[in-house]
C-alpha cells in the first residue's frame, strides 16, 4: 500500500484531483493507493474555511478507483482536534492558512500508517512516485527536500515541508509532532508549521532537488511543486500560478507535459459540476 496525507478545505479539490491524477497516470506500480484527507470546518473564522465536502470525496473516490479497483480514499475531519490544540494560537492566521497546520495532527489520527508521503495540493508528478516513496526513512523521521529559495537564504540544509516522507515509527518515539504543536501554540513562527516541523526534527534525510522542484521542471524531475515563484521579467515579482490554471500552465510556464492530466482534469471538473452542482 501507497500511503498519500493531503490536508484542507474544500477549495483544495482542484489541486487533490489533480495531483493524484498525476500520480495515478505516472506510476506504473500494481501496488493500491491509500490517500488520506485531513479537513475541518473553520467557518466562524473565515467563510472561505469549508471542509471538503462528501461529494468531492466520493468523486474522488470513483476517479481513483478506474486506475485500480483497490485504491482507496478516507476524510478524516480534524475540527475538534484543532479547536483543542491551536485554536487562538498566535499561528492561526499564518503565512497560508490554518490547514497548513493540519499535518501536525499525524500522531493524533488513529489508524495513521507506519509510512506516508504529505504532499501539498499544488503539486503534479512527473515520474513514477514510487522513485521517491520507495526511499529508505527507517532511521530517519522523514525525507525531505530542499527549500529552492530557503537554501540559499537561510540555511544550506534548510527543507521545504510540501513534500514530506514520514516514519511515522520513529515520529512517535522522538515525538516530533507533539513538540512541533508546542511549538506552534506558544510562538509566532515566520513559515508557521514548516518552522515548527524543523526546529522539532531529531534526524532527517536531505533527498534530491528533484523529489520537490518549485522553480523548474526537467525531464528527470518526479514533483512539480506550484508553490510561490520569484519572476524577473518584464520585471521582479512574484507569481502563485496553481497547476489548476492550464491557461498559464500554457502561456507562462510552457508546460505541456502535463496536458494528458489537465485535459483528464478539465473534463472530470465539469462531471463533478454537472452531477453535484457545485
Amino acid at each position: 500500500m501507497i500511503n498519500i496525507l493531503f490536508c484542507g478545505n474544500s477549495k483544495v479539490f482542484d489541486g487533490i484531483l489533480t495531483c493524484s491524477l498525476s500520480i495515478l497516470k505516472r506510476t506504473e506500480t500494481k501496488e493500491p493507493f491509500k490517500f488520506f484527507v485531513y479537513t475541518m470546518d473553520l467557518q466562524d473564522l473565515n467563510e472561505n474555511y469549508k471542509p471538503i465536502s462528501s461529494a468531492q470525496i466520493s468523486f474522488l473516490e470513483n476517479v481513483i478507483k478506474e486506475y485500480n479497483s483497490e485504491n482507496s480514499i478516507e476524510k478524516i475531519d480534524v475540527t475538534d482536534l484543532y479547536n483543542k490544540e491551536f485554536r487562538g494560537c498566535p499561528n492561526e492566521q499564518c503565512y497560508c492558512s490554518p490547514y497548513t497546520l493540519l499535518r501536525l495532527f499525524a500522531d493524533l489520527v488513529p489508524g495513521m500508517p507506519s509510512k506516508f508521503l504529505y504532499l501539498d495540493a499544488d503539486i503534479l508528478a512527473n515520474r513514477d512516485i514510487t522513485l521517491l516513496y520507495n526511499i529508505d526513512v527507517s532511521n530517519v523521521e522523514y525525507a525531505a527536500a530542499n527549500d529552492h529559495y530557503g537554501k540559499y537564504l537561510i540555511n544550506p540544509r534548510y527543507i521545504n515541508a510540501g513534500v514530506l516522507l514520514f516514519n511515522m515509527e520513529l515520529c512517535r518515539k522522538t515525538e516530533i509532532f507533539k513538540k512541533s504543536r508546542e511549538l506552534i501554540k506558544t510562538k509566532k513562527l515566520i513559515f508557521a508549521d514548516q518552522s515548527a516541523l524543523i526546529r522539532s526534527t531529531t534526524k532527517k534525510k536531505l533527498i534530491a532537488q528533484k523529489f520537490n522542484d518549485q522553480k523548474f521542471l526537467h525531464k528527470w524531475t518526479v514533483l512539480r511543486h506550484f508553490s510561490q515563484r520569484l519572476f524577473y521579467f518584464p520585471f521582479p515579482h512574484i507569481a502563485n500560478i496553481k497547476q489548476w490554471d492550464v491557461t498559464n500552465v500554457h502561456k507562462v510556464f510552457k508546460y505541456f507535459q502535463f496536458d494528458d492530466i489537465l485535459l483528464e482534469y478539465i473534463y472530470l471538473r465539469e462531471k463533478f459540476k454537472r452531477e453535484f452542482h457545485e
